[in-house]
């Protein structure tokens, strides 16, 4: 078949495209070098679970740990299954097939233009300020507890506030340093360290296993909180129990971000020669009408998208062990010293119970904790950065979105409302439930039922196969469900019925 430029054909007809061969690893017969090689491919989903795992897996999972034990390790399974795998495979998936920002087919929904992407952008900028201040606030108080010398004419909590927002705008400052490539790196770094550090740690404390498992699998069990359990999750057990759901894989810009990152990696689709003629033919089309039908083509594309399966599945499985290794070290250390958290001093509070077990955990906890927290505020900028710019093009497509002035915008604005709120002292619990609505709990639901929506846009040849969709809708009806019980049970806390 002739290959040719979509957008030279005529309004009532268009030429199917010709899908690109596999080239590399993906063309060679199954073997060693083969699987090495498709180990390889780990790349965007490690940013993605290394930017998610921040004040979700070292403290919102920890202490839950300390108070549940090992009884919530079904709610750390359920939401790396529904958001590691079906939220990021069908948003990345779209992209791979059709060549197409999910941003310029979103922007069709019926209702005014942009209306998802603009509510999508606003909910997440509202919120990123309140997910911010969980992370970086406690890394205030630990850096005041490594420079133990300062003078004490000045409070301790305004040392802590001085800190925290030094960290922020040297992890913002940097940021605007860290090109793609070299983010990715890092995070795979990260990855690494979070991997290994947590296993070493969770081995060391010797957790029960069996219970693991078993709180593992008891889907929908709330255990009995004991005499040492926070107050607010007493009174709110629900609330508190969704807002760990919503912090196990952060917010929804980083699923989003993912199909981007499958444009800048060239699989699946976007690896075609002609993809920017390919996309400003579809961005004008309500159908997806280039696409070849046959099932060599189907086949050929299957290949050509093996790179996202992999990249998914390994990012959900690192996502899985650093968060269900917090929370078992939790439920191991901190749950049988009846551990209470109390104020901003989460994580040396952790590295006090770490010291008494070996000294030599206490290092192994403080470079997972940093590591995690720096790689997560390092590489949310880029993520805002690029969804708001493929959003805001989709939106208003005649004017110009410079990428480098959108991030400086941003860093700008998180800077100055991340400060703001610091300094109010607002609880960390108030923050958490409030963030984890808005921008994972609800955003991600809206998102998941968006990406049903995209991949009923594809040809019906092209679409996941029976058992994905039918894991997508379930995942669909869980994000639904837990976004309801996060925004009932902040609704009756704030306004005096809970």
């Amino acid at each position: 078949m002739k290959n040719s430029d979509p957008v030279e054909q005529t309004e009532d007809t268009v030429e199917k495209i010709e899908i690109p061969q596999p080239t590399g690893v993906f063309a060679e017969p199954w073997s060693m070098k083969k699987l090495f090689g498709l180990l390889a491919v780990f790349g965007p989903a490690a940013i993605v679970a290394s930017a998610s795992i921040g004040a979700g897996e070292t403290i919102v999972v920890v202490s839950a740990g300390a108070w549940a034990g090992y009884g919530l390790l079904w709610l750390v399974l359920l939401s790396c299954v529904v958001k590691g795998v079906f939220v990021t495979y069908l948003l990345g998936r779209y992209t791979a097939v059709s060549g197409e920002h999910v941003g310029h087919r979103l922007v069709r929904l019926p209702g005014p233009r942009g209306w998802l992407l603009l509510t999508i952008l606003i909910m997440e900028m509202i919120g990123a300020p309140l997910a911010w201040v969980p992370i970086a606030k406690p890394c205030g108080d630990l850096f005041h507890y490594f420079l133990d010398g300062m003078p004490k004419s000045i409070p301790e909590p305004v040392w802590e506030n001085l800190f925290t927002c030094a960290f922020i705008g040297l992890a913002l400052a940097l940021s605007l340093r860290l090109s793609f490539e070299r983010l990715e790196k890092q995070q795979l770094i990260i990855c690494g360290i979070l991997v290994t550090g947590t296993i070493i740690g969770t081995l060391m404390v010797r957790p029960d296993f069996g219970k693991a498992l078993v709180g593992s699998v008891s889907v929908g069990q709330l255990p009995e909180p004991p005499p040492w359990t926070p107050d607010d999750a007493v009174k709110n057990p629900l609330l508190t129990m969704a807002t760990a759901f919503a912090y196990v894989g952060g917010s929804v810009l980083g699923y989003i971000v993912y199909a981007n990152w499958v444009g800048l990696h060239r699989w699946g689709m976007t690896s075609h020669k002609n993809l920017s003629a390919i996309r400003e033919y579809a961005f004008s089309r309500n159908k997806i009408d280039y696409l070849p039908e046959g099932r060599e083509h189907v086949a050929r594309l299957r290949k050509i998208t093996a790179p996202l399966r992999w990249d998914v599945g390994m990012g959900a499985i690192v996502l899985f062990i650093v968060t269900g290794a917090f929370m078992i070290s939790g439920a191991a250390v901190l749950y049988p010293l009846e551990t209470k958290f109390k104020g901003w001093s989460l994580l040396t509070e952790q590295a006090h119970v770490w010291s008494n077990i070996h000294a030599s955990l206490v290092w192994v906890y403080y470079i997972c904790i940093i590591a995690a927290l720096w790689g997560t505020l390092q590489a949310l900028p880029e993520i805002y950065a690029r969804v708001s710019q493929e959003f805001l093009q989709a939106v208003w497509p005649n004017r110009e979105w410079d990428y480098n002035k959108i991030q400086r915008l941003i860093c700008g604005y998180l800077f100055i409302t991340t400060a703001i709120i610091i300094w109010s002292n607002v609880p960390f619990h108030i923050l958490t439930q409030i963030a984890g609505f808005l921008i994972a709990n609800l955003a991600i639901a809206m998102m998941m039922l968006a990406a049903l929506y995209l991949n009923f846009k594809l040809p019906s040849v092209y679409r996941t196969r029976p058992p994905m969709l039918v894991g997508a809708v379930v995942s669909a009806g869980i994000l639904i469900v837990f976004a309801g019980i996060s925004g009932w049970g902040l609704f009756a806390k704030l306004f005096g019925h809970g």
